[in-house]
């Protein structure tokens, strides 16, 4: 259930300069890290088709002051690189078809989810021992799939997630955090809220739906110039700082 803001609002500019740096571990030439190095306390952050964005290193930046944790953010899209704001929003036909294209290949859920499962791996390595999954509009989908595997996490969380799903809710094997903007579906929302509420961790889920808040609000579409909106970005971060310290 992907909407229509998706597919229109454009990525907003920042100049944010994120406190982290970009690090090669294991398959992976480029990870966004930031926080506390050899924290047993990680999380795994699964960008927007932006790729690194300053909001979104912005947002990791906090959880990790916050949480006293590490959080590391992959390159998913290596080496094909994210989508291009000159694409997107689509202006053309070739845009549509690279648009189709890039959902299809680079940024095929499953694949992603893959990678993921990959990666955990080397966090684990590293000595994290709690380890949690956030994702946004595209990562949202990507990290709510990887949820219904809970060797790989012990939480997840989706911020204005694209096509959002109660069949992917009924698959959720671990604590979900859930902050949908209002370009989400409130009923899919409920449905979803219903599903996880039956599952044996629901006292730990978390759930805030964001009415006034646009489809990618807390990532790189976010405009903290905008009062509201920074007042609502921060409010989901610590929401979500809320949900990992407690369901870890």
């Amino acid at each position: 259930m992907s909407s229509s803001a998706c597919c229109s609002i454009p990525a907003v500019t920042s100049d944010y300069t994120p406190k982290g740096t970009y690090k090669s571990l294991g398959d992976f030439d480029k990870v966004y890290v930031t926080g506390t190095e050899g924290s047993d306390k990680a999380l795994i952050c699964v960008f927007d088709i932006f790729g690194f964005f300053p909001q979104t290193q912005q947002g990791a930046d906090i959880l990790a002051s916050t949480l006293g944790a590490t959080v590391y953010m992959p390159d998913f899209f290596a080496p094909d690189g994210p989508v291009p704001t000159s694409r997107h929003p689509p202006k053309n036909k070739e845009d549509e078809e690279f648009l189709s294209n890039f959902f299809a290949t680079t940024a095929a859920p499953p694949k992603a989810v893959e990678k993921v499962k990959a990666f955990s791996q080397v966090v684990k390595s590293g000595g994290a021992k709690r380890l949690g999954l956030y994702g946004f509009c595209w990562g949202g989908k990507v990290s709510m799939l990887t949820a219904a595997d809970s060797t790989v996490v012990g939480a997840a969380a989706v911020v204005h997630p694209a096509m959002f799903s109660v069949d992917d809710a009924e698959k959720v094997q671990v604590p979900m955090g859930i902050y949908p903007s209002k370009d989400e579906s409130k009923d899919e929302l409920e449905k979803v809220e219903k599903v996880l509420g039956g599952k044996p961790f629901a006292s730990k889920n978390d759930f805030e739906y964001y009415s006034t808040m646009h489809h990618g609000w807390a990532a790189a579409r976010a405009d903290l110039q905008n009062a509201e909106n920074k007042k609502q970005f921060e409010d989901v971060y610590s929401r979500l700082a809320t949900f990992f310290s407690s369901a870890l």
